[in-house]
């Protein structure tokens, strides 16, 4: 039988869906199988977001129309028949997973029963513990997405819990633990004692407001108007709107008024406000605004339309036929929704969540020991945490890039590294100001800079004296990205370096072998990736960058992927591979691969190798115990030494597009210090892993 966790509150707004998600994020680090289940849906007709934005989260694997219960309607006809209609949907997904996260319904408008007694009825014959949610703030009467909502206190909360927890206790529900959510940040051990004191020996958590998850973005700001975007660059939409700025003065009276990611409504008809708006955006002189909605039957004439379309501003702007008086208020209404695609509020949510709950406490006391499996998403969460553990600073060349500054924004907020972007810092600040996203935490610098460019030339000029190169050479030189990027890890400015999504693999590495080098005793430079199965994580090196090793660079490669292997928690068992196992075999390619084993137990004689060795010998105990019997390697290796790169490089992806696994890397070893390199194809969740990954290896060489 799976562990159940049921989330519920005792009104609307408290934040909920963020709990839900970092609670998921949690169990999903610790057990392999974990499911989410939706007792009672809005409807049928439209999607439930909440629910949608978990499934879509990488540790669970099931479908939507599995995952649902019931409908509000549903409940209203006939309370008892929903109910064994939802446990029998249940046990459905609890038998496909360890965990399920059990959501419960929204508070709105549904009659009778009373939608926290009914929840709490459902946990009970679910068989699920709850844990509660409170808010923290009193949202009667006000807008709680535009920061009128006030605090409350303490006392407050205390009272809110003695009231709950009467209602849970007259169904007999099993309280598990409590999250004040969206509390006030000044009072968070204050309101942690008021409801301790009611609750008794539960855990009990303390989540601080954030503006940011509150607020709407424009994508939310266009479904509440039933509106059309008109022009703009739609990854802008995910923005959040703190702000709303009426439009319906003078120019002069405008401008002065403009405030940071607001919105700005602004009557069709004025066109010349909306040209002032645009231009202000992009002057750099006010305000850097969310969005534009103009309201009103009015077209834009087409001249306006064509003057537009010369300002190329990506500022988002939305249609709405509404008046403005009915447009002000559903934006004022408006609610922020978490999704995937809200980058900030995402990694917001689970920093947040990170932060002021312990996870561990959390998953060991619904009985979830750390499994023996490891799962893509626990690999990914472990390199993480071992990043944090003694934050680097990495360098990232392309701040020029979105998909760098999105996972930029992500790193930061996750505390996996310190970070600094090179580029023109007014630009790139205000790039991530338009993407919605917070880089205040990193050190934004320009290649340019006459300091640096001085400083960097001089030593340049000094490592590369012996090919003759000049002081004015060196200047020019450093100043591109890479190696000026490379000179920062070099001087120890930075710890590592990570680029490539937007430049060569040559341009990228280039500079390195020119100014860090490889280690002493280790003659090339080569890589591994980290291909993380669906249970286990294993190490395949080379399969990018040396084409036809000699035996010294194999044992050179065996070496340092072992090396490799042990920085990132795997116990290195090394299967050099070959077309024939042992002795079985004989020829120039299978004699390479011995001869470099040799070498390896030479060299270092405390690993773990075996070669030459097939692959399915060295992966399967059957064939293991047939092809190379007694062998401590054969059937458990966890390190594969490829003869050459044809071999490695198709063998990985063929792995990786065939078995599901996710291929991290290349990790480049043998450097004195890491930098490492991207696919110009890669996506955001790679970078952050790259980043990571560094951050580890120069933990490494600190402590070397």
């Amino acid at each position: 039988m799976a562990q159940s966790i049921y989330i519920t509150s005792a009104e609307g707004h408290t934040g909920k869906s963020s709990i839900a998600l970092g609670v998921l994020d949690s169990l999903s680090r610790v057990t392999p199988k974990v499911g989410v289940f939706r007792p009672v849906s809005r409807s049928t007709v439209e999607r439930d977001y909440i629910l949608e934005m978990l499934l879509a989260h990488d540790g669970v694997g099931l479908e939507y129309e599995d995952c649902v219960g019931v409908t509000y309607d549903d409940v209203r006809n006939d309370p008892d028949a929903a109910l064994a209609r939802i446990v029998q949907r249940y046990k459905a997904v609890e038998a496909q997973c360890d965990a399920v996260l059990i959501v419960g319904s929204d508070f709105t408008d549904v009659g009778s029963p009373a939608e926290l007694g009914y929840n709490a009825r459902v946990a009970v014959n679910l068989g699920a513990p709850v844990l509660l949610v409170l808010g923290g703030r009193d949202q009667q009467g006000h807008s709680e997405q535009l920061g009128t909502s006030t605090a409350r206190t303490p006392e407050q909360m205390g009272q809110i819990t003695a009231l709950t927890l009467a209602e849970l206790a007259s169904v007999h529900a099993d309280l598990f633990a409590i999250i004040a959510n969206r509390a006030d940040p000044d009072n968070l051990v204050e309101i942690v004692e008021a409801i301790k004191g009611v609750a008794g020996d539960v855990p009990v958590w303390a989540l601080p407001e954030d503006r940011f998850l509150v607020a709407p973005s424009m994508r939310d700001v266009l479904r509440a108007l039933g509106g059309t975007m008109l022009k703009g660059d739609p990854e802008l939409m995910t923005r959040e709107v703190l702000g709303v700025v009426v439009a319906g003065m003078s120019l002069n009276n405008v401008l002065p008024r403009l405030t940071e990611s607001a919105v700005v409504v602004i009557p069709a008809d004025r066109t010349e406000v909306l040209l002032a708006a645009l231009l202000s955006n992009s002057s750099g002189t006010f305000p850097s605004l969310s969005g534009i909605v103009l309201n009103g039957p009015f077209e834009l004439p087409e001249t306006i339309d064509r003057l537009i379309d010369g300002l190329g501003s990506p500022l988002p702007i939305v249609t709405t036929e509404l008046g403005t008086y009915d447009t002000v208020l559903r934006i004022m209404n408006a609610r922020g929704r978490l999704a995937v695609d809200s980058q900030r509020r995402y990694d917001s949510t689970l920093a947040t969540f990170e932060r002021h709950v312990d996870t561990a406490a959390l998953t060991s006391a619904l009985g979830l020991a750390q499994s023996t499996v490891v799962t893509p998403l626990m690999f990914e969460y472990e390199l993480m945490e071992s990043a944090r553990r003694h934050r680097r600073t990495i360098v990232l060349p392309e701040g020029d890039d979105d998909r760098v500054l999105r996972a930029a924004a992500t790193v930061l907020s996750r505390g996996i590294a310190d970070l600094i972007v090179l580029g023109d810092e007014a630009e790139v600040r205000a790039r991530a100001l338009e993407l919605g996203l917070d880089l205040s935490g990193a050190t934004i610098v320009s290649p340019f800079d006459s300091a640096y460019v001085d400083q960097f030339a001089r030593e340049y000029e000094r490592l590369r004296a012996h090919k003759g190169v000049t002081y004015a050479q060196a200047a020019d030189t450093v100043t591109d990205v890479s190696y000026f990027g490379t000179m920062m890890v070099h001087l120890g400015i930075a710890d590592g370096m990570v680029s490539g999504a937007s430049h060569t693999t040559a341009h990228t590495i280039r500079p390195s072998f020119e100014i860090i080098k490889t280690k002493p005793g280790v003659s090339v430079v080569s890589s591994v990736f980290l291909m993380s199965l669906s249970d286990r994580v294993l190490v395949y090196g080379d399969c990018a960058v040396i084409p036809d090793p000699t035996s010294e660079q194999l044992a050179d490669i065996a070496i340092s992927s072992a090396a490799t292997a042990a920085q990132f928690g795997i116990e290195p068992r090394v299967a050099m591979l070959s077309y024939s196992t042992g002795s079985s075999g004989s020829g120039a390619d299978v004699d390479k691969v011995r001869a470099a084993t040799a070498l390896v137990r030479e060299r270092a004689p405390e690993l773990l190798v075996e070669g030459p060795i097939q692959y399915d010998a060295a992966t399967d105990m059957d064939v293991a115990a047939t092809k190379m019997p007694g062998s401590a390697v054969a059937g458990r290796a966890t390190v594969f030494v490829f003869p050459d790169l044809n071999t490695g490089n198709n063998t990985y992806k063929a792995v990786q597009r065939s078995a599901g696994a996710i291929a991290m890397g290349p990790v480049l070893q043998g450097l004195n210090k890491p930098i490492n390199d991207l696919s110009r194809g890669a996506l955001v969740e790679d970078i952050v892993n790259t980043i990571a990954i560094t951050a580890i290896q120069a933990q490494g060489e600190a402590s070397a």
